[in-house]
């Protein structure tokens, strides 16, 4: 018997929950599905938010010849077999065959190369899935001949409406008695991957004896408590570790991080999304406090990307360890999303005619660049002005922590601005 996430697979795009954005009714992706053409794409988005089944829904609602590779098990040469097939078939139908690539991200550049030409002629409709930012994992040839859309997380209401259809729909469940008395739980557990939160459900149902489950939150988490893998049926646990991986760094913990590490290594992860997330922590998480925790982490990607396996893991673990016993500041990350908010709200502001460019005469008579002073020309290489628009000349965005790095930048900046960046 096929598991519950399976036997609930939508058929149609009105059965499908979630990615309005994408597919409700005047969306992008649903009129050009509606158009009867699609062009080459690929799908970003988290585990179990539906990438490879809106992939399948599209292929019936086209009729169209539809294959499937993955990029776990396939190479070069299952790529060319498959590019010839869809050419053998490309006569019998409007639309060119679709071909899906889910984990396209594990492709080698290689794999990818041999997908580009297929893809320009038309040979075949490209539909890639994958978890990861495809700027990072995508050759840029092959990027640029596709549109990219972003699927989100599930919310609360499309995962409660995927509980209501599977115990009132489903073949299996709907010979049981079933009630939902608390969801928070599986909702929880599931974190927005709807894979997940039918094999919570379809776990808690197949261990209750007799007809009648009363499905609540002790219920649930004493049922993973029991067997943590079974809600998912891969061993899949991805997103959880390298989340546990952060948060270890982010709170300064050297044997929890390293302890994750191993487990990410010993878990056949791909080294080169262990070390994205290394310079991402020392960025956002360490920051100011320490520069060098960026500096040693690009070292570490760009060291991994060179020797990779098995003689990567300890670049890895040196990088590690660095960062979790580095002193913590999040300002600069705090800084650039307190900015960004304050874009969003004022627009665009005009830039104070004192820092515009002047490379023409007319520009130099209306004032640009006119009361602009050097900085290298004033003592100590520094001068008051105004660098912010007229209507922010007093915002402070950027707030140093208390570290002794920063504390130093602290102190420059008051001796500097005086009053401007008194606590």
């Amino acid at each position: 018997m096929k598991p519950l996430a399976e036997r609930l697979r939508p058929k149609t795009l009105d059965e499908y929950i979630g990615q309005k954005h994408l597919v409700g009714p005047g969306a992008v992706l649903r009129k050009m599905i509606d158009s009867g053409r699609i062009s080459s794409f690929i799908l970003w988005g988290p585990p179990g938010v539906g990438k490879t089944t809106l992939a399948q829904i599209i292929a019936n609602k086209l009729e169209t010849p539809f294959y499937t590779l993955s990029a776990v098990t396939s190479g070069v040469k299952e790529v060319r077999e498959v590019i010839d097939k869809a050419k053998g078939n490309r006569f019998f139908t409007q639309a060119s065959p679709i071909l899906f690539i889910d984990e396209i991200h594990r492709f080698s550049k290689s794999q990818q190369d041999s997908l580009l030409g297929a893809v320009e002629q038309g040979t075949v409709t490209l539909i890639g899935a994958t978890t990861e930012n495809p700027s990072f994992e995508v050759i840029r040839p092959l990027l640029s001949r596709c549109q990219l859309y972003t699927l989100k997380p599930l919310e609360k209401d499309d995962l409660l409406e995927l509980l209501h259809r599977a115990v009132t729909t489903d073949t299996l469940l709907r010979e049981r008695r079933i009630e939902l008395r608390e969801t928070t739980a599986m909702l929880r557990f599931s974190g927005g991957d709807a894979r997940k939160l039918l094999n919570i459900l379809e776990l808690v149902v197949e261990a209750e004896a007799g007809d009648d489950v009363i499905v609540t939150d002790a219920l649930v988490s004493e049922r993973l408590q029991e067997n943590p893998l079974a809600y998912d049926k891969d061993g899949e646990m991805h997103y959880d570790i390298i989340s546990a991986f952060i948060k270890s760094i982010r709170g300064s913990d050297p044997d929890g991080a390293i302890y994750w590490l191993a487990r990410m290594v010993e878990g056949g992860e791909d080294p080169k999304f262990i070390a994205r997330r290394l310079v991402i922590s020392a960025a956002e998480d360490i920051g100011l406090a320490n520069p060098n925790a960026l500096l040693m982490a690009n070292a570490c990607f760009d060291a991994v990307n060179k020797i990779g396996w098995p003689e990567g893991r300890i670049p890895l673990a040196e990088a590690t360890i660095y960062l979790a016993t580095s002193p913590k500041s999040n300002s600069a990350y705090m800084a650039i999303g307190e900015a960004l908010e304050m874009v969003r709200a004022t627009g665009n502001l005009p830039v104070p005619l004192h820092l515009r460019n002047a490379p023409t005469q007319l520009m130099r008579q209306l004032g640009y660049g006119k009361e602009y002073k050097y900085a290298h020309d004033f003592e100590g290489h520094f001068v008051k002005q105004q660098f912010l628009p007229d209507e922010l000349k007093d915002a402070r965005i950027w707030k140093p922590q208390d570290n002794a790095a920063e504390k130093k930048h602290a102190e420059r900046m008051r001796q500097l601005w005086g009053d401007r960046f008194e606590e």
